[in-house]
């Protein structure tokens, strides 16, 4: 009878370990469609995100903007999973002496991704959207000045 309990009670710790391992990895597993290189052209150059997997709860992406030959960092970015939440922490250069500033995710799924923080200056929305593999559609958005605003960016694959 206690060999049965025991069983019993070891069965039940993995599956609830293993249930808790699938959901701690489950989050970030609906970003992994970022992971690549991503441009988006405009008149005074090209900027790119490019998204590299870290381990099971992290991606990190870098924004840069080539103008002819010069390359400039804009953002490095670290896509962590924390207590079952995605946080997209942002580190911009030129900005918030380059500290980095955290967003919590508030609408994950397999072709979409959103990111607030309200107490940010600008922007205090961030969102990605998978139009298909090849294609997203980034926006920022929030108030500045007491006025809304957004930009958005629609990106291109250019390889993985």
């Amino acid at each position: 009878m206690k060999t049965k309990l025991c069983i019993l009670i070891s069965f039940i710790g993995i599956a609830v370990f293993c249930s808790w391992n699938v959901q701690t990895e489950k989050q970030v597993q609906k970003a992994e469609w970022l992971i690549g290189t991503w441009e988006n052209k405009t008149a005074e150059g090209s900027l790119y995100e490019t998204w590299t997997k870290v381990n099971n709860t992290e991606l990190y992406g870098k924004s840069y903007f080539l103008r002819d030959k010069d390359t400039m960092l804009f953002e490095t970015v670290q896509l962590i999973e924390k207590e079952q939440r995605l946080y997209y922490v942002v580190s911009v250069v030129d900005q918030n002496n380059e500290l980095p500033v955290s967003f919590a995710s508030t609408t994950i799924t397999n072709n979409k991704l959103v990111f607030e923080n309200l107490e940010h200056d600008f922007p205090q929305v961030i969102s990605y959207t998978k139009v298909n593999n090849d294609s997203l559609f980034a926006e920022i958005s929030g108030t500045k000045n007491g006025k809304q605003r957004k930009q958005s960016f629609p990106m291109k694959r250019m390889g993985f």
